[in-house]
């Protein structure tokens, strides 16, 4: 036991490790039935000349709509595809030789979470996104897929007058966090989940800061910084 606490704190600190420890316990006897989920939220600046790779004849990124047939090779239940399309995001896909590489989705305005229940509203609407749901098939990670699906979406932010780029990591992914750190982004705050069956208890970093219910979700408005 000793070990696995000392671990935790190394990677996440003393008040995320206390979390994930809290957590794994309350999965295990709870029999899965209660957990704890924990987020930073951080904002990712937008450049205002985004980067654009030399084309490739290989490697293809594209704005999809619903209909469109590479949809179905999503890796994700397709009620879920379906809603985000139905709730107005915009999905750009990487292909490879016409096979699907990987996806990255935004969403303006507001985002309901899809682990807890939350509602994240964007301020101000007209100068930030949310991107979510960055995914990469294994066998194309290494490359650029990944760079190329940032800079598509970068370039369709910029023009749209979008200068920042909100986002949620969980607080015990310290591999994620040390990623994105790297690349600039600005902490926003940290949202704490308890679940307890059909219960929540929210615990936020700003108002309505504290929030209990069965079904009601709270609403919790992410500012984006005033300047880079």
């Amino acid at each position: 036991m000793l070990q696995p606490l000392k671990q935790a704190v190394a990677e996440l600190g003393y008040i995320n490790a206390a979390f994930y420890l809290a957590g794994r316990l309350l999965q295990r006897v709870s029999a899965g039935r209660a957990c704890i989920i924990r987020y930073q939220f951080f904002a990712q600046p937008v450049p205002e000349q985004p980067a654009t790779s030399r084309p490739s004849a290989k490697s293809q990124i594209r704005m999809v709509a619903p209909d469109d047939p590479v949809v179905s090779r999503f890796p994700r239940p397709p009620a879920v595809i379906a809603r985000r399309f139905a709730d107005g995001a915009t999905c750009f896909v990487a292909e490879n030789d016409g096979r699907f590489a990987g996806f990255l989705w935004l969403a303006r305005d507001a985002y309901e979470e899809d682990e807890v229940r939350c509602r994240y509203e964007l301020s101000p609407p007209e100068r930030c996104a949310w991107d979510y749901d960055v995914y990469v098939e294994t066998e194309f990670r290494i490359g650029r897929t990944f760079s190329r699906l940032w800079e598509a979406a970068n370039i369709h932010l910029a023009a749209c007058g979008v200068r920042w780029s909100l986002s949620r990591i969980s607080a015990f992914n310290p591999g994620s966090l040390a990623a994105h750190r790297r690349l600039g982004i600005r902490y926003l705050s940290t949202a704490t989940f308890i679940v307890l069956g059909p219960v929540q208890i929210s615990v936020l970093g700003a108002p309505p800061f504290l929030h209990v219910g069965m079904t009601r979700r709270p609403r919790l408005v992410l500012v984006a910084p005033v300047s880079r």
